[in-house]
Formats: C-alpha cells, structure tokens, sequence
C-alpha cells in the first residue's frame, strides 16, 4: 500500500508542475496601481471558434485601455482594440484564429501620464484549438495519468526483490499505448489539425515525449518476456517517463504558420 501512496502523490505533483508551468497555462500576477494592488490573469489559450475575451477588473472608472495585438510569430504592424468597461471590468476580444493559429498581445492601462503595461516586459502568446469532443479528450485525460501513475508504482515495483514485474509492465505499456497513441492522437486532430506532429513531422515535444516514454516501456516490456536485466529497464523507463512529464505541457506545440 505505501508504494501506491508514494506513487500517487509522485504522479499528483508531477501533473500539477507539468500543468501549471506550460505556455497555455494563463499568467498571472500583480501590479501597483492607483495606490492598490491589482491582480491580473491572461489566457494563453482559446479555442478556435469564437473570439477571446480579455477581461481585467479595474474598479476605477477613470482608467481606460487598450490592447495591442499581432499574430504569433510575425513582425507585423501591432493592432490596437479599446478596451470597453462593463461595470468594474475592463474588456476587448481578440479575434479567433484558426487552430494552432497564435496571436501576441499587451494590455495597457492609463490614468493620467504614467501608463501601466501588462505584462511589464515582453508580450503574451496565445495558442487557438479546435473543440475536442469529451468522448475522446477524457479517455486521453485518464489513461495519461494512469499510465503516469503506473510507471511510478512499476518502477517502484522494480526495486522490490520479488516484485510483480510483468503484470505491471505490460499495464504501464498498454496505459500509454493507448493514452498517448490513440486517443492522443485522436485529441491532436480535433485540436490542431493532425493526428501527430512530433517526429519525423515536427517538433511537437508534447507528442515527441509520449514516443520516448512509449519507447522506454516498450523496451522494458521486451526485457521482462525476455527474462533479461528486467529491473534495470522497468527502473530506466520509469525514471525516463518521469523526466519527459517534468517538461512542461505544450512546450513547442503545433504552431499555424501564417
């Protein structure tokens, strides 16, 4: 039991980082403004069939605003939408895009000569994404983090001197076959236009790292039918699978090229 306690908070903490550290996760933070503190959120992430809203809350209603916007990445003149108050908020839309299509943009906020600019430095980048019907982005969802779940309490299993090796690496490998190569695939379509862009057709680390996860376990799986340095390959593939679920999700996602 203590092995399938250290496996599930190994695996919660590993999909909270990967979740909360990649590029679509919204960036949030506070400024100074008016003598208040202010907090802010910016999406990074829209889907493709309408247009995305940006919404800040500034009680103060002689402050205005602005968003400049361009498509991601291009060197194009940058746009410019008012922002309109509804109440206490602050908002404007930024047009859809089609899926994968980016867009950059910064808000800024003015009340008398000093402007305020969000974010301070650089611009925020924006993914669109096609609807993913919830019969298949679940059971993406769920095998992930089975598969997840399973190669931490496999790799666990490994260091066991009697540990129950093949029937957990068969199910660690099955768990991710299916995740990540079909319904994975299935997700990328409806996202982003195609069931795989990793290699040999892109750079797409978030499919890229499912195959070297899959490799990995695949080789263990051979090793254990095998009967061969069984434990070496279950330890190596679950310490592997951990490292590619430490990047963060979506980094070098499909990307429309305008």
């Amino acid at each position: 039991m203590i092995h399938w306690l250290i496996a599930i908070i190994i695996t919660l903490a590993s999909a909270y980082y990967q979740r909360t550290t990649g590029p679509t996760y919204p960036l949030k933070g506070s400024f100074l403004f008016d003598g208040q503190n202010q907090t802010f959120r910016l999406d990074r992430s829209h889907e493709s069939d309408r247009d995305q809203p940006v919404t800040l809350l500034i009680p103060n209603p002689a402050v205005n605003g602005e968003v400049l916007w361009r498509r991601f990445p291009t060197q194009e003149a940058w746009q410019v939408l008012l922002m309109t108050r509804r109440g206490d908020t602050l908002q404007a839309a930024l047009p859809k895009q089609p899926p994968a299509g980016k867009l950059e943009y910064v808000v800024i906020l003015k009340n008398g000569a000093t402007p305020i600019r969000l974010p301070v430095q650089g611009a925020v980048v924006t993914r669109f994404k096609g609807k993913v019907p919830n019969a298949f982005l679940v059971p993406h969802i769920l095998f992930m983090f089975a598969a997840m779940l399973l190669s931490t309490r496999t790799g666990l299993e490994g260091l066991r001197p009697a540990g129950r090796l093949r029937i957990y690496t068969w199910t660690t490998t099955i768990a991710l076959f299916v995740g990540g190569m079909i319904f994975g695939c299935i997700v990328q379509k409806y996202a982003f236009g195609a069931y795989w862009t990793g290699v040999p057709f892109g750079i797409d680390l978030t499919d890229n790292k499912t195959l070297i996860a899959l490799v990995g376990w695949v080789a263990a799986t051979i090793a254990v039918e095998k009967n061969r340095h069984a434990k070496f390959w279950i330890i190596t593939a679950a310490i592997l699978t951990l490292a590619v679920y430490a990047i963060p999700h979506s980094v070098l996602g499909s990307e429309l090229k305008y």
